[in-house]
């Protein structure tokens, strides 16, 4: 039989990159196979992320937008082009990557992945008695909601010792809220009232006297020849400071709101969200709320036995997504968690199941580090996903460093040779088996591995932790050694977080350096962030003679069109916004009369364009050396001085985090996988840093799956044996020697094989 003759349509089949320059990209030309994974592998700082998600991605998303109406694309964030010569045959992309889902308190994995939309529709159906639509079990609808909460399962309430001291009479300024100040004109209308005493201290009112002072409704009342208004303290502030049309926008009022409000279990629904009438219908026993509380593989179990007709389609899908979230690992989840409690893992993980049930198909997927968070147990399942919506007819691109998914690829981009300005060029272009052979450094780590230490550090006490039960902790009793490297491990959803960060953080000299978000606008940066400006900035003034202000781009020698920022926002009405370079200042973000001065003939812009490394150059001494040396310590070299906060990862932020607190009188460090990010050859620059601190007498303990960091540890602790409530159990304590030699735990499978045992 003849072969059809190919048409032209079908000869698109990559990626055609031409000439891109985004960030470090050193005018990178590369073809990237389509209906493929691959791997995109470097140093962090390589340029792995520019080239896939500022140039690929980017421009993909861009050319999208720009088929939607003017009007839909003033809605639409300002996406600039990425900085390359051309791109050919690109597909639309899809990103799924690390960042945290929305804080909203009405989101919920069930909500997220729509799941619980199809469990309402069942219910609707089937419940028993039968209340209505879909509508009538969401937590977002009228319909649905409790009307105490209005839906969020909890309401607020006053700590009443944050609005008075009882010890003092109102003369004596016992009322301690923001703008209550003794003879202020709300402390006014309180006296005034003549209903207390001002000289009689709180604690001594009557029952009644301290129901009114508190609680008393907006009651008008004679005094004198005036009318007043009365109202109770706690009735006021609400008023003034915690209704919904109101967000207080001052620095003291928001601190105090922080401090004032408490957050409790709605009483009338019993943190359900629901009304009555929701959660009176029953399926085999069951409300919708015990249904979205249920551990997700207990709730795929459930559904499984709903075998009624005329839902059956539906449960099918439905059936079908729980299954995909058991499957990705995420089965210790219930339907009810709030999405902005996800890791970042779990948040990429829970946007993935999303897509595996679309139709789309012959789209591009793009993911960062999937891997993260997950024990090598999970990985497995993972890689069968990733190789699930490339067998649909899918391009997946995928930035990672762990070998066992770089092994799965069909083809791999190798970036480097080093990071930042050493980075930026392709060192590999084929198979995994061609880069086992390559002379590039990821070629000469695939096959690594860390060794078993010959002889583990011995504690010098212990930290003990007793009866812990948060979240799924079964009364668990560990002493964590000091003195040595001690790693917790586990499956994901293991009770690892819950028992490190639930116990530890309030402990005298405890340091948690975790990878969430650091807080600062789109000015900070490494500089400002460490304190780095500030010995930066005297030096300038005292080679020249003038004020450190006017060295900071937050201050009078910031330029008067940017303000500082080195880039104009323009908003183009009826079109997307764009950021444009500053044409005053070109970029450089401060005034020519202060680039006029110099230190060693570079000027302020020139030294917080430096990366870590050229700047540990140019102050061989003083402060700034010292804060420049921890920042290269934890391998931070490659970053800009000036470089926005907002473009690091994860596990450069909890680098930067570490490099700060390794400046403090801390004893014992808690790190949250600090391999996220690194590369196979920055792992071993991490274990040396790590050893480094317990040398000095630090003790450190860290929650890590990768078994590098196992392999090297002085003593484990592995819970487990699954996840959730199969889960919550210390399984083994130890050397890492005995659990390879004597463990029969998930982790105890997979570091034999690591290792070679």
């Amino acid at each position: 039989m003849t072969q059809p003759a190919r048409s032209i349509a079908d000869s698109h089949d990559m990626i055609e990159v031409r000439g891109a320059r985004e960030n470090n990209l050193a005018s990178v030309s590369v073809d990237i196979p389509k209906r493929r994974l691959t791997v995109f592998t470097g140093v962090s700082g390589s340029g792995k992320s520019s080239l896939v998600f500022g140039t690929i991605a980017a421009e993909s998303q861009r050319m999208i937008n720009e088929t939607y109406s003017a009007f839909l694309q003033s809605f639409m964030p300002s996406l600039s082009r990425p900085d390359v010569d051309s791109l050919r045959n690109l597909s639309a992309a899809i990103v799924v990557d690390q960042e945290r889902m929305g804080a909203n308190s009405r989101s919920t994995v069930g909500t997220a992945t729509d799941a619980y939309a199809m469990l309402r529709i069942v219910f609707s159906r089937l419940g028993q008695p039968h209340v209505g639509p879909a509508g009538a079990f969401s937590f977002n609808l009228a319909e649905g909601m409790c009307p105490t909460c209005e839906g969020l399962g909890r309401v607020s309430d006053l700590d009443v010792d944050q609005l008075v001291d009882v010890e003092r009479s109102l003369n004596d300024g016992a009322i301690t809220v923001p703008n209550f100040a003794v003879d202020s004109w709300y402390w006014q209308s309180i006296v005034g009232s003549g209903l207390f005493d001002p000289d009689v201290k709180l604690q001594d009112f009557t029952a009644q006297q301290w129901q009114d002072f508190l609680h008393k409704p907006a009651t008008k009342m004679k005094v004198g020849n005036h009318t007043i208004t009365y109202e109770g303290l706690a009735v006021k502030v609400r008023r003034l400071y915690l209704s919904k049309d109101k967000e207080p926008t001052q620095p003291h009022i928001k601190a105090f709101v922080e401090r004032a409000v408490t957050f409790a279990t709605c009483g009338d629904c019993a943190g359900t969200r629901l009304n009555r009438a929701a959660l009176s219908a029953r399926i085999a026993g069951r409300n919708i709320a015990e249904c979205s509380a249920m551990q997700i593989s207990d709730l795929a179990a459930f559904v499984r036995g709903i075998d009624d007709p005329s839902v059956a389609p539906l449960v099918g899908n439905l059936r079908e997504l729980l299954d995909s979230l058991v499957e990705i690992g995420l089965g210790y989840l219930s339907l009810d968690r709030e999405s902005g409690s996800l890791s970042g893992g779990e948040a990429q993980r829970v946007k993935m199941v999303r897509h595996l049930g679309s139709s789309l198909t012959d789209v591009t997927y793009v993911f960062d580090e999937p891997t993260v968070g997950l024990h090598p147990h999970d990985i497995a399942r993972m890689n069968g996903l990733l190789l699930r919506l490339r067998d649909k007819g899918n391009t997946v691109l995928v930035v990672e460093h762990k070998p066992e998914t770089i092994a799965i690829a069909d083809h791999v981009v190798d970036l480097g040779p080093g990071a930042g300005p050493d980075g930026g060029r392709i060192c590999y272009t084929g198979d995994v088996a061609g880069l086992r052979r390559a002379d590039c450094l990821t070629g000469r780590h695939l096959d690594h591995r860390a060794r078993l230490r010959e002889h583990v550090r011995t504690p010098i006490g212990h930290l003990p932790i007793r009866g812990a039960d948060l979240h799924n902790l079964r009364d668990v009793d560990v002493d964590v050694p000091l003195g040595v490297l001690t790693v917790v491990t586990g499956v994901a959803g293991s009770g690892k977080s819950s028992l490190i960060h639930g116990c530890l953080p309030r402990r005298e000299g405890v340091v948690v350096v975790d990878q969430s978000p650091i807080r600062g606008s789109r000015r900070s940066n490494p500089a400002t962030y460490t304190g780095l400006l500030d010995p930066v900035r005297a030096a300038f003034a005292k080679a020249n003679k003038v004020r450190p202000a006017l060295f900071s781009a937050n201050s009078e020698g910031a330029c008067p069109k940017c303000r500082g920022i080195g880039v104009v926002y323009t908003d183009l009405a009826m079109m997307a916004g764009v950021a444009s370079v500053c044409e005053e200042c070109e970029g450089r973000r401060f005034t020519p009369q202060v680039l006029a001065y110099t230190l060693r003939g570079r000027n302020i812009s020139e030294v917080l364009g430096m990366s870590v490394t050229e700047a540990r150059d140019f102050f061989p001494t003083g402060p700034a050396r010292s804060v420049l040396d921890r920042l290269a310590d934890v391998g931070l070299g490659y970053v800009g001085l000036g470089q926005p906060l907002t473009t690091l990862s994860g596990g450069e932020r909890q680098r930067l985090k570490l490099a700060i607190h390794m400046g403090e009188k801390a004893h014992t460090y808690v790190l949250d996988e600090p391999t996220t990010g690194l590369h196979l050859a920055d792992v071993d620059k991490l274990l040396a840093l790590l050893d480094r601190l317990v040398d000095a007498g630090n003790t450190v303990v860290v929650i890590e799956h990768h078994q590098a960091v196992m392999a090297h540890a002085d003593w484990i602790v592995d819970l487990g044996p699954g996840a959730g409530h199969d889960g919550g159990r210390i399984v083994f304590t130890g050397t890492p020697a005995d659990l390879v030699a004597h463990g029969d735990t998930r982790t105890a499978t997979h570091l034999r094989e690591y290792v070679g045992r």
